[in-house]
């Protein structure tokens, strides 16, 4: 992935680390679209960068991913990347089916879905690029949050299988890994100190994404206490910790 001179669209672009990015992505000189469910948040992130565009999305309908991406590769012909970083993470009791369901949709049909939608687009570029968002809790699973991290260990796979399958295309795919990081993905997040401060993580990730070739997974040293916990033979060990095995 070339690190200007892109037509990006960031999903989840109002908060956190999608916004952060999109700010990272519009000041290296791409044309920059961010999408998510509240349009105050989006006009807020649009209003501090100048041609950056904004357009609502919620990731938990199929008929309004499929009219979503209609418009954008109406209104942006040139869209050449997808940051699929909308999602969510709530704290389950046991089995609580209505966050399941939701989680789900948002975190992994939402993606697919519009991954879907633009693929025959985004195969018609000269060069294209979709990047999702994992976590090392797809490596490692968090018992508070056991549909979450099932839906980024899906991602993660998802991610594999389909790079694979689209080697021999002009649409590469690259998979960003993010450990805990400040925001307010959950509540008590972003005033964490066990958290990765989002500057922190966003500079490490954009750094790791401008090399060439841009790296197929993309791993701040932060996660890797997770996400290689297994190769190390540490699986069982980093889980009981994060889990607060004693």
């Amino acid at each position: 992935m070339q690190s200007s001179g892109n037509t990006i669209l960031i999903t989840g672009g109002g908060s956190g680390i999608g916004a952060a990015l999109a700010h990272e992505f519009h000041a290296a000189g791409n044309q920059v679209i961010i999408a998510g469910r509240r349009q105050a948040a989006l006009d807020a992130v649009v209003a501090d960068h100048p041609g950056m565009a904004a357009l609502t999305l919620d990731m938990e309908d199929p008929a309004a991913i499929v009219a979503f991406a209609q418009k954008l590769v109406k209104d942006f012909p040139a869209l050449d990347a997808v940051l699929l970083n909308a999602g969510i993470m709530v704290a389950e009791d046991k089995i609580d089916l209505a966050i399941a369901e939701a989680t789900v949709a948002t975190n992994l049909l939402g993606p697919i879905r519009l991954a879907h939608a633009l693929l025959p687009h985004l195969e018609a570029q000269a060069a294209s690029t979709i990047l999702t968002v994992s976590s090392g809790l797809a490596f490692v699973p968090l018992a508070a949050t056991p549909t979450y991290s099932a839906t980024k260990a899906a991602i993660h796979g998802w991610s594999l299988a389909m790079r694979e399958q689209l080697r021999a295309t002009r649409v590469e795919v690259v998979e960003i890994v993010p450990p805990g990081v400040q925001t307010d993905l959950m509540p008590g997040h972003a005033e964490n100190d066990q958290m990765m401060p989002l500057a922190d993580f966003i500079a490490e990730t954009m750094a790791l994404l401008r090399q060439q070739p841009t790296p197929a997974e993309i791993h701040v040293e932060r996660v890797k206490f997770l996400s290689e916990a297994t190769q190390r033979g540490e699986f069982a060990q980093v889980f009981g910790m994060l889990n607060g095995a004693h």
